[in-house]
């Protein structure tokens, strides 16, 4: 049987979603919770794989068991056996050809930045010092539409065959204290949402204009884009899939 894992987690304490060696990691978490509550050997794969330190509102993976699941049970059990910032929502039968991570037709992240001291949201959140031009911020988020390769937000030295995503939702809100940045895209090149955010940082602070911003892109260079935002205020909201 195949099942799809609907789940949560803060990635404060993790060296990231993918199992690393000598670092604690959510899968490993997962895999590890998952092999004694079912007393059978679990590897999940997650439908992505977030730095060290970014967190998760919506994450999915999969997992194969011979185990037949009583699932509002075993949700109750896994929650007991997971540490407190790992939350498990929900399991899914799926077809034994559903891929968490290939069958995904979107992810949405957000960015959350606060302006002013927030004791309570100090690891949920980044402090800007400067004043923001949010409009500007804006208007630069509507060049991302016009292009599909992003090799300028890309860490370099990456082994993906292609740099195009296309990118379908991005725009900036401010309710209070805190800003927030969202972007919806079919796929995410590594460290792609932190590099865009601080170019449309530099941005904000009158730094980089418009048109400096559209050369950026086309010049397909990390060097040539803004500074890579802490990871804490990185959160992966939402995962799309056709069947769910």
């Amino acid at each position: 049987m195949r099942y799809f894992i609907e789940f949560a987690y803060n990635g404060k304490e993790y060296f990231g979603f993918q199992i690393q060696p000598n670092a604690i990691s959510i899968q490993e978490t997962l895999d590890k919770s998952l092999s004694l509550l079912l007393r059978d050997k679990i590897e999940i794969v997650g439908a992505g794989r977030t730095d060290s330190g970014v967190h998760a509102k919506q994450m999915f993976a999969h997992f194969d068991t011979e185990v037949i699941l009583d699932i509002p049970t075993t949700i109750q059990k896994l929650n007991s056996f997971l540490p407190k910032d790992i939350a498990i929502f929900n399991i899914i039968e799926v077809k034994s050809d559903a891929h968490a991570r290939f069958d995904a037709t979107s992810r949405t992240y957000e960015y959350h930045i606060t302006n002013s001291k927030d004791v309570f949201n100090i690891d949920g959140s980044w402090k800007v010092h400067h004043e923001l031009d949010l409009d500007l911020m804006d208007e630069a988020c509507k060049i991302l539409f016009e292009y599909t390769d992003f090799e300028c937000f890309s860490k370099i030295h990456t082994d993906v065959k292609t740099f195009n995503c296309k990118i379908t939702e991005a725009h900036w809100q401010q309710i209070e204290n805190q800003i927030i940045f969202t972007i919806t895209a079919d796929r995410f090149l590594r460290n792609m949402v932190r590099a865009i955010v601080g170019t449309l940082i530099n941005v904000g602070i009158h730094k980089t204009s418009l048109s400096d911003f559209k050369t950026i892109i086309e010049s397909k260079n990390r060097n040539n884009a803004g500074f890579s935002v802490p990871a804490h205020g990185l959160y992966l909201t939402k995962v799309k899939y056709p069947y769910i």
